[in-house]
């Protein structure tokens, strides 16, 4: 008899935890992929490490491998991937065979980088990203992992019209419903951009527009150079304008992999910019992450003129590591 009562009460307490994630999916009921880890993975397979891989003995090598190979960085993955369920599969369970937390970046929205259009592309129709990323999220599967999904698409919207902005707002809040449904151990970053682009009830806006109340947060400050007080201050007042208009918060992410000394209003590989404070937990948001791997070229710009983004190039992950 109390083998049978105990059997009644799980299957009603797992019919209460499955009505409550249908009515909230994702949400609430999910692990967070931080208790189910120790630590944040270094990918092997990162652009660092492939030219060490092949470079050993060049001279910037050693300085290259302790300070930017060696710290835990995301990968990206977009329509040069292969396979997205394949390669997002393999990725975190390379990660979860080693105990850590991957961070994974989606960046094949259509019309992607629209108005700056240094990293152009995408996926080629918004049904063909909406089984992009159902595949995405399919491969992490039950897999704690970290996503930031689609750097820079709601703070790129000034060349585009209304009709677009809906769609991609669309296409956004299928993204979140995605992971909450295939991956429930993954945190989803919506991206806010960083503080010198919008204002942040600008900002609260367009996030909660494309689906930031289904997500876990949001990040900041991606592929860009602003010091973290800076995109600290400017994620609470979004936190602030989501609460007053919206009655609700989110916990908010920054990428610090080349802000160690600010910005000087560039963003397309400016010279003189550092290496930020190393991926960890807290730091004044709720995580502190290398987004943008330090090296990998922002385009044809700067230091990095005659390159593509997404390049590695050597001298600047140098000049990343001592400021030059």
């Amino acid at each position: 008899m109390r083998r049978s009562r105990r059997r009644l009460s799980l299957l009603i307490a797992a019919s209460l935890t499955a009505l409550l994630a249908a009515v909230h999916p994702g949400t609430a009921y999910a692990a967070a992929p931080t208790t189910m880890t120790d630590g944040f993975y270094v990918d092997p397979g990162s652009s660092a490490q492939q030219w060490l891989n092949a470079n050993s003995g060049d001279g910037r090598a050693a300085a290259i491998r302790s300070s930017i190979a060696n710290v835990p960085t995301a990968r990206w993955f977009g329509n040069w991937s292969g396979p997205i369920g394949t390669a997002t599969g393999a990725f975190a369970g390379a990660a979860a065979a080693n105990g850590k937390l991957p961070i994974l970046v989606a960046y094949d929205i259509p019309n992607r980088d629209i108005c700056a259009g240094q990293s152009g592309g995408g996926a080629g129709s918004d049904a063909a990203y909406d089984s992009w990323i159902a595949a995405f999220a399919s491969g992490i599967g039950n897999r704690p992992a970290v996503v930031v999904l689609e750097p820079d698409s709601l703070g790129d919207e000034s060349c585009m019209t209304q009709a677009q902005i809906a769609d991609r707002n669309a296409l956004l809040n299928n993204a979140v419903a995605q992971f909450n449904a295939k991956a429930p151990n993954t945190w989803v970053y919506l991206d806010a951009g960083n503080p010198g682009w919008l204002d942040a009830t600008t900002m609260a806006q367009h996030l909660v527009a494309a689906g930031l109340r289904g997500a876990h947060g949001f990040s900041l400050n991606v592929s860009n150079f602003y010091p973290t007080a800076q995109n600290t201050a400017y994620g609470n007042a979004v936190d602030a304008a989501l609460q007053q208009t919206n009655g609700f918060t989110k916990p908010y992410v920054v990428d610090t992999s080349r802000n160690g000394n600010g910005s000087d209003g560039q963003w397309c590989n400016p010279a003189g910019r550092r290496t930020g404070t190393p991926t960890q937990l807290g730091g004044g948001a709720e995580m502190l992450l290398w987004i943008k791997a330090p090296g990998e070229s922002d385009g044809n710009c700067g230091t990095g003129a005659g390159s593509s983004a997404g390049q590695f190039l050597p001298q600047i992950a140098y000049n990343l590591v001592y400021g030059y």
